[in-house]
């Protein structure tokens, strides 16, 4: 226990004078969560220790990880600023980068949600530390008022110090919540501009694919209309049109001037010159259709 609390112990033994300073509600002066010894025994108003609290000047999550923060946050704005249309034109293959833009974005969202998690969490703890803070103030006017009841302006005087320490932190403090609240504002316009780019790079993606699929059409179309296969079929399919139109024109000839009737022997070979006609028809066509589906 410090030298100060001791005598201010000292002060509250009178029953009346202590309830005089303590209305409506309980102090307790023994249980201050960053106090420890202001004062050592035998030296009034004599400062040998810094009180625990000031040891929350080393919290500075701001500074601690500020760097990390810039990095993030130039990241992010290039990405925001990238020229899709001039990287996707100098790509050798624009659907692997896309694929390569749409990966990073995603990383860099994940890694800007997650750093905005934390800084939220560096604003709560700052603001407990705020209220602790908050309360040793309350509680060191309070204390400073029984002193000074007690005619010991000295203790008074002291107390009132250790309520200015405290109230300095706490504004300290504020100031740090204060930028975290920065920090916050730009995650928050970032992460609404990277989904942004990223529902933009993931549309891109689909239009990027859907042309590749019609060009890899295109290509095998060429390659299938250019094969040697194809070719010999319809060279063969002309030549059996053409043998069906001579097969016509000599039937068509032999019966100019002639208006009998075709003999049953004449209908029937008729007949059978058709079923062989259809027939290598028929051939040709399945091997039209055979080569079409080799060059696939």
């Amino acid at each position: 226990m410090s030298r100060l609390d001791a005598e201010i112990e000292i002060l509250q033994g009178s029953a009346q004078d202590a309830q005089a300073f303590q209305p409506g509600r309980a102090h307790s002066f023994q249980a201050d969560p960053f106090q420890a010894d202001p004062f050592q025994a035998g030296n009034s108003g004599s400062f040998t220790q810094e009180p625990r609290f000031t040891q929350a000047r080393k919290f500075n999550p701001t500074s601690i990880k500020g760097n990390a923060r810039m990095g993030i946050f130039s990241r992010t704005r290039d990405i925001i600023a990238a020229n899709f249309n001039d990287m996707l034109d100098k790509a050798e293959d624009p659907g692997k980068m896309i694929r390569l833009i749409i990966l990073e974005m995603e990383e860099t969202l994940v890694e800007v949600r997650t750093s905005s998690a934390r800084t939220i969490a560096d604003q709560k703890e700052l603001r407990r530390h705020v209220g602790k803070l908050d309360q040793l103030q309350a509680d060191w006017g309070d204390k400073a008022q029984l002193a000074l009841s007690k005619d010991r302006e000295d203790l008074a005087r002291a107390a009132l110090l250790e309520k200015k320490k405290a109230g300095d932190m706490a504004e300290q403090l504020r100031s740090e919540i204060a930028v975290l609240d920065d920090a916050l504002r730009a995650y928050e316009e970032d992460i609404e501009k990277l989904q942004n780019r990223l529902r933009e790079a993931r549309s891109r993606q689909s239009s990027i694919a859907a042309r590749l699929q019609s060009a890899e059409n295109r290509v095998k179309l060429r390659t299938l209309l250019s094969s040697e296969r194809v070719d010999e079929a319809l060279v063969r399919f002309d030549q059996l049109e053409r043998r069906v139109d001579y097969a016509e024109g000599r039937a068509e000839a032999m019966s100019l001037g002639d208006s009998r009737q075709p003999t049953l022997a004449e209908e029937i070979a008729a007949l059978q010159d058709g079923d062989t006609i259809d027939a290598e028809l028929a051939e040709m066509k399945r091997a039209m259709n055979a080569g079409k589906n080799g060059s696939e």
